[in-house]
């Protein structure tokens, strides 16, 4: 029989993750359910605390009751993106995800042909190069007064959560969500809180497998209203990058 360590830990993973003991069981390739095992009554096989370990970094040691790591290289969490996209030339070119789309962007992130539909441009910058970067519309409030709902930013990819700042804003890809927070990383801590700068909507802690991707805001861009439609918001962000541009080499100078 496992010891009640293992046992509680092991129960209050499937509780914190949200599954019930039928699910939880189908995820790690367990008959039926994990009510034996949360009872004592079927040993913890080596396959089903691989696939926590696999699946959700959970940390073997942790388990049983040997660390006090719950999470095993929470730094390492890859977010780089899944899809890049590139011109007809073969370079990078900046796909623009509005309010609309980015409801669907978690389910079809990995998805290559979803992207297709989406506008996209070159940004023809060298502030730009070498770096993969996405446009993203603004949702809401809660990075105001930064940001309105409704804007854009455009930002660039990060590869791995210990590369995030403090002092910048992200857009942060969820399994079911995109959201535009801060984020911090705090010491000895396994989770991740996101923060929004509109204080009526507080702080909120995430665990690290939970990201799909982050993308470090470089730019904001405000469009008006004949944006509309695709060649609107094309002809709009032309324009814009003309103002960052002069804007970069005002920055330069100063």
């Amino acid at each position: 029989m496992e010891n009640e360590i293992t046992l509680k830990r092991f129960t209050d993973i499937r509780r914190e993750l949200g599954y019930t003991q039928a699910e939880f069981a189908k995820l790690l390739g367990v008959s039926s359910t994990t009510a034996d095992i949360e009872r004592g009554r079927t040993k913890l096989s080596g396959k089903v605390v691989m696939e926590l370990l696999k699946q959700f970094k959970i940390n073997p040691l942790w388990l049983f009751g040997d660390s006090d790591n719950q999470y095993l290289e929470t730094s390492k969490v890859s977010v780089i993106p899944k899809v890049v996209t590139i011109d007809n030339a073969g370079n990078d070119n900046m796909v623009l995800v509005n309010a609309k789309a980015a409801a669907g962007y978690p389910q079809n992130i990995a998805d290559t042909s979803w992207y297709e539909q989406l506008p996209a441009f070159d940004l023809p910058i060298p502030e730009f190069r070498n770096a993969t970067y996405r446009g993203f519309q603004v949702d809401g409030d809660s990075m105001l007064p930064n940001l309105k709902s409704g804007e854009w930013v455009l930002a660039k990819a990060v590869e791995h959560i210990d590369d995030v700042s403090q002092n910048k804003m992200y857009v942060v890809v969820l399994e079911d969500a995109v959201l535009v927070k801060k984020v911090e990383k705090r010491p000895n801590s396994n989770n991740v809180t996101l923060v929004s700068l509109n204080e009526t909507y507080p702080p909120y802690d995430i665990k690290p497998y939970q990201i799909q991707e982050i993308w470090e805001v470089s730019s904001r861009i405000t469009f008006g209203e004949d944006a509309t439609t695709e060649k609107g918001l094309l002809r709009q962000l032309q324009e814009s990058m003309e103002e960052l541009k002069s804007q970069l080499r005002h920055v330069k100078k100063v």
